[in-house]
């Protein structure tokens, strides 16, 4: 998952969301450990310091732990996986609906937008 960061929102809340969705893809898995600040740093090309604030925030939220001795682990607490899951699935829902509705789609018409797009992908 490449690091697509722009400057329309805050650097580290989008470094956040690319490491939440790596954990919530199965690129770091339960108990892995994640690069350290520089790493992620330099591959995302972005200050120290700015990772160090996203992966606070992710501690902060439980989805990653800090060990003394050897840097950061994803949590092994799959409810939390699958709870970040949802609630970014649902965001992306919520995003989706109002941009439809903004093209002037009602529930109905979004429904079966969707249906025939499932049914597209399903050929």
């Amino acid at each position: 998952m490449a690091w697509n960061l722009n400057s329309d929102r805050p650097i580290y809340a989008q470094i956040l969301e690319v490491i939440q969705l790596r954990i919530i893809a199965g690129q770091y898995k339960p108990g892995d450990k994640i690069p350290s600040v520089r790493e992620l740093a330099a591959e995302a090309g972005v200050n120290p310091n700015t990772m160090q604030k996203a992966l606070s925030e992710l501690e902060r939220s439980g989805l990653v732990m800090a060990q003394r001795t050897s840097g950061r682990i994803v949590t092994e607490d799959m409810e939390m996986i699958k709870q970040t899951r949802n609630i970014l699935a649902r965001e992306q829902v919520e995003l989706f609906i109002s941009k439809m509705k903004e093209l002037g789609f009602n529930k109905e018409d979004i429904v079966t937008l969707l249906e025939q797009a499932g049914g597209e992908q399903a050929e």
